[in-house]
């Protein structure tokens, strides 16, 4: 229990941090308003380190149900433990949502465009191609997952090798955060590189419920990008660790 209630804590403060900064720099007259595409990727990039260096110790800190079917995929997680780390995932992403609109529900009422407030929930894709976003997502899930799956140990507790944790731990929350940055940097124009399920979706659910002046729709028609292209992703990244494997150990 103490695992599903760290990813929760864990994905709750990235979403929280990660859609927070965006609603800084796209919402109307906020202090740090037009900051940029700079500040929004190092604002995720910091989200994830927080979130990892909380969630590390306790669950191997996923806080991303791709990297969970990553390393489940690749024989590093029990598929046991899938569904209830995705669920908390899920959880804690919504709950950080509605923070970042309890926060800065003034500004959301501000503003006018129904894009914007939604930007501050989840993605959307800068031209509208389905095949091409897919494949966007996939990529740059496979660049995180398959990075993460070389950086991902074990991590002992006092109650022995039996109880270790799989994951980024702790020590994983610099590269990762620099990671997830980089790939913001390079890879996010297009789609807003969500390359986390729970990220998108679980906010996307709050957007189509919290009330705001002048908001739109959700667009659950591209919602699925999101959740399938980080998932394919995830899938095509362990494959390619358990060939390099399967290759190196013979």
């Amino acid at each position: 229990m103490n695992e599903i209630i760290a990813e929760f804590i864990g994905t709750f403060l990235l979403v929280l941090l990660g859609n927070g900064v965006v609603a800084n720099v796209v919402l109307k007259d906020t202090k740090g308003h037009d900051g940029g595409w700079i500040v929004i990727a190092l604002g995720w990039g910091l989200g994830v380190f927080v979130g990892v260096a909380v969630a590390g110790p306790v669950s191997g800190a996923h806080i991303n149900p791709a990297v969970t079917i990553g390393l489940a995929t690749a024989g590093l997680f029990p598929w046991s433990d899938v569904v209830p780390f995705v669920a908390s995932q899920m959880l804690g992403a919504a709950t950080g949502a509605f923070l970042v609109w309890l926060f800065y529900r003034n500004h959301f009422n501000r503003t006018e465009d129904p894009d914007a407030q939604l930007s501050c929930f989840s993605t959307a894709p800068a031209i509208r191609r389905y095949g091409s976003n897919i494949i966007s997502e996939v990529i740059g899930t496979f660049v995180l997952i398959f990075v993460i799956l070389y950086i991902a140990e074990p991590s002992l507790t006092l109650g022995g090798a039996e109880e270790a944790k799989i994951g980024l731990g702790t020590l994983g929350a610099i590269p990762v955060a620099l990671l997830v940055t980089a790939i913001g940097l390079s890879l996010g124009g297009t789609t807003g590189y969500a390359i986390n399920p729970a990220r998108d979706l679980g906010p996307r659910i709050m957007h189509a419920f919290l009330p705001m002046n002048r908001k739109g729709s959700s667009d659950w028609s591209y919602a699925w990008i999101p959740v399938a292209g980080p998932v394919l992703g995830a899938l095509v990244a362990a494959g390619f660790y358990l060939i390099h494997h399967l290759l190196v150990v013979g």
